[in-house]
């Protein structure tokens, strides 16, 4: 490969990793579900909210501001003391979306 190819390549990389990074934290997470920025009367507010709240996953109480990481399910803002959790909520969300209005699943905090 002569230097032309090899600098075309690393800019496609860069900008490629770029459109990446801004998906999955920037304005895309938005679209993706993620930040939980978003709330509302009656649901889990954002980092403003009046206290903890609980994982639905787990039960694990968290401070919204210090989620390790959030998702939406129909307009309510979900929070999670993981990603793991977070991944479990997105796989059955109907499974652990009422836990967050009330108790948390049984069974404490696990990660698997």
């Amino acid at each position: 490969m002569d230097a032309e190819t090899i600098k075309s390549l690393v800019s496609i990389l860069i900008w490629g990793g770029l459109f990446v990074v801004m998906m999955r934290f920037g304005c895309g997470a938005h679209i993706m579900g993620g930040h939980g920025h978003h709330g509302g009367p009656g649901r889990n507010e954002g980092p403003g909210a009046a206290g903890p709240v609980k994982d639905p996953v787990c039960g694990m109480s968290i401070e919204p501001g210090k989620a390790a990481a959030a998702s939406v399910y129909r307009g309510q803002t979900h929070y999670f003391c993981s990603t793991s959790c977070r991944d479990k909520f997105e796989k059955a969300p109907e499974k652990y979306a009422a836990a967050s209005a009330g108790e948390a699943m049984p069974g404490g905090h696990r990660h698997g």
